[in-house]
């Protein structure tokens, strides 16, 4: 037949019989028909991970590099196969922190910017190069394509971002299981790689304003250079993802293998049960999007998905026992381990959530209620197995100090800042009988004697709005070589020699995004007593990687009175210097050839200072001086120079490193100062150094 399918194809009129009645079935219905030898070569069935006879080839995701296929998983576990996945399979993004998933099947994706996923194990490509079955329509990609929004274009099979360009290389094996040094690489990773695409995003005119986006592109690029593990499913822990560790974007969670379903609230896999396979649940995400009972922090009340519940353009129904249903039915007549994420909402940025991994729950008991549409409900009953360290506990009890509800134990000041902050500072001690720290004046900024004198003088921006990204005319921007410092949301992009804010001298607005760290305390902070290392400092939020903390206040000391007075110096336990010598092996921001980006300023990572500081916090300072030292920190410092009355002043910045969980203790590399009388590599503390005791295990021992 001409054009192959004979779709409208009407015979010749001689050999029709028109007495007859033809059985007409859809194409998808018919069963194929082979050529027989000789007029064509034989039927070849392949494995789908080769060898491949000559002229055949695979299709994705089969024709991913052999080294990337597992082998057979000995415990029989199973993926649901491409019909069961609950999410299309081709890739439009994924919902993160910003926005609601849904747990229904069915969701409807209708551009580009939509709340999407990709396939059920979280595997996304190109959609050309997916089997056909799987591919989306032509008239679907068209669409995807004409509502694309105008953001930056991101190659991945340009050769330069190739994996040969990574710091680290992986393994079909670290792909499969992963640990604590790949799951921290892979977010470090992809916090930075999304950063820098926000930064070049935020610098272009958007006229649609359309959904930028960069979560969903960075996710797209890591998952499509293998850069991931724990691709393998499994019932129970995931390795190197510990309870507590909170994420920012569901894209994170399936890159570490946490939860693969980029969207759905449900995650399974089938498991050999009877005559049949039979699915299982492995994870569940409860953030709000269903009636969930989530309220106790150690029992889960959870709703099943589907029945419409969040579909405003289709009919309630009852739910189905079926897919994600029929997996956590099953789940608890089998007693297995499920993880539990919850979703909160982020108390910096309330449009936002932030996903909370509250370790391993057993399903007790199912039933179906009516919901308050009036519809048939699947509910879960999960209890917390005893013994897990404390995750979603913390954020209740957080809650409840912020409402009053409770006390909070330990309290000794409730703002040691007395209103210096516009956020009150705790001071507590639930470890002995301390009343607090030595008396110091709290300052929450530097006291300069007298301003740098520079060898060219620096003068502020001349804006009469607000500094946009990308406005060259802008001195402030073109000292950051045409970038802003930091996305909208005030958080830094990269680490940079010297990063500069526009000053009190400047003529843009007092609430421009490059004042960051001018503008004060961006968390709720508390001063507590810790177990051995005197007294430390901790946020009651959630911290995103890259947040700005604090500054290092204090006064400024001169250089010729440190030299003078260099045992008093010495001694001082507060004080900050930026001529010690510091890990250059921490690196943080993104790799170029991720981008197709060549090596530039805006990736050196090391410090360019203008002359040396020295601040003592001793008798004046704020909560930096309480931050204890690490040999495996989760902070930095960042020089931060700005202007006022045409003078310069460069300041101490500090940000997360990466995402910090509530109550989690705060700290950065005090580094080593510089001498002749040790070496670095010794195994003994030097004479003069303290023995460090930060527990980490890349301690070295002794540090300042």
């Amino acid at each position: 037949m001409d054009g192959g399918s004979g779709h409208g194809f009407v015979p010749p009129s001689t050999s029709f019989d028109k007495s007859r009645v033809l059985d007409i079935k859809p194409l998808r219905s018919l069963v194929p028909v082979f050529p027989n030898p000789p007029q064509a070569p034989p039927f070849v069935c392949s494995s789908p991970f080769g060898p491949f006879p000559p002229g055949f080839t695979p299709f994705y995701p089969f024709s991913a590099p052999q080294g990337l296929q597992s082998s057979p998983d000995m415990n029989q576990y199973k993926t649901p196969p491409a019909h069961f996945s609950r999410i299309p399979p081709h890739f439009h993004g994924v919902v993160n922190g910003d926005a609601e998933p849904s747990r229904d099947y069915d969701a409807q994706f209708p551009n580009d910017n939509s709340n999407m996923g990709g396939k059920h194990d979280g595997l996304f490509g190109d959609p050309k190069q997916a089997a056909p079955h799987l591919r989306a329509s032509n008239s679907s990609r068209k669409k995807a394509k004409k509502s694309k929004d105008p953001g930056v274009s991101l190659s991945v099979d340009n050769g330069k971002g190739s994996a040969k360009n990574f710091v680290m290389a992986f393994s079909s094996l670290q792909m499969e299981d992963g640990n604590r040094e790949l799951v921290n690489y892979i977010l470090t990773t992809f916090d930075a790689l999304r950063r820098r695409i926000s930064q070049i995003e935020e610098a272009k005119e958007s006229p649609g304003g359309g959904i930028k986006r960069a979560d969903l592109k960075t996710g797209n690029i890591l998952m499509s250079r293998g850069i991931r593990t724990n691709m393998r499913k499994r019932i129970g822990v995931a390795p190197g993802v510990e309870v507590g560790d909170i994420f920012f974007f569901r894209m994170e969670m399936c890159l570490v293998g946490l939860h693969a379903q980029s969207m759905a609230g449900i995650d399974y896999m089938f498991v050999k049960g009877g005559l049949e396979d039979e699915p299982v649940a492995v994870s569940i995400v409860s953030s709000g999007g269903y009636d969930d009972d989530a309220d106790d922090a150690d029992v889960l009340i959870y709703t099943g998905q589907g029945g419409n519940v969040n579909r405003k353009d289709k009919q309630v129904a009852d739910q189905k026992l079926e897919r994600g249903n029929l997996a956590l039915d099953r789940s608890s007549h089998r007693v297995n381990e499920v993880r539990v994420i919850r979703g909160v909402k982020d108390a910096v940025n309330p449009l936002s959530k932030v996903y909370v991994y509250d370790g391993l729950y057993t399903i007790q008991h199912s039933w179906t209620e009516k919901g308050k549409s009036g519809c048939n409900m699947f509910k879960y009953k999960l209890v917390r197995i005893a013994g897990q360290p404390s995750a979603f506990a913390h954020w209740k009890s957080i809650q409840k100090w912020k409402e009053g509800l409770s006390s909070r134990h330990g309290l000794i000041l409730p703002d040691l800042t007395s209103g210096a902050e516009s956020i009150p500072v705790s001071l507590v001690n639930d470890v002995d009988d301390e009343k607090g720290p030595a008396h110091f004046t709290y300052v929450p900024t530097l006291r300069y004697l007298k301003p740098y004198n520079f060898k060219h003088p620096s003068f502020g921006c001349n804006c009469q709005n607000a500094c946009l990204p990308g406005d060259l005319n802008c001195s402030c921007i073109r000292k950051n070589r045409g970038d802003f410092p930091y996305t909208s949301n005030g958080i830094l992009v990269s680490r940079r020699p010297l990063a500069h804010e526009c000053g009190p001298s400047c003529p843009c607005f007092p609430n421009c995004k490059n004042r960051v760290s001018q503008t004060g305390l961006k968390v709720r902070l508390e001063v507590f007593k810790t177990n051995n290392r005197g007294w430390g400092l901790r946020s009651w939020d959630p911290i995103r990687a890259g947040t700005f903390i604090c500054e290092y206040a204090g006064e400024v000391l001169d250089s010729g009175k440190v030299y003078q007075e260099r045992d008093e110096v010495e001694s001082n336990e507060y004080l900050f210097d930026t001529t010690r010598v510091y890990d250059d092996a921490f690196k943080w921001n993104h790799d170029p050839a991720l981008l197709g980006e060549e090596p530039s300023a805006e990736t050196n990572e090391h410090y360019d200072i203008p002359a040396p500081l020295i601040i003592s916090a001793k008798y004046a300072g704020n909560v930096a001086r309480f931050m204890n030292h690490s040999c495996s920190p989760n902070v930095f410092w960042q020089p931060v120079l700005y202007e006022d009355n045409n003078e310069s002043f460069l300041h101490i910045a500090f940000f997360a490193i990466k995402h910090v969980p509530p109550l989690t203790e705060l700290t950065y590399d005090y580094g080593i100062v510089q001498s002749e009388n040790y070496g670095l590599q010794s195994n003994h503390t030097p004479h003069g150094k303290r023995k460090c005791l930060c527990g980490s295990p890349n301690c070295k021992g002794y540090f300042g």
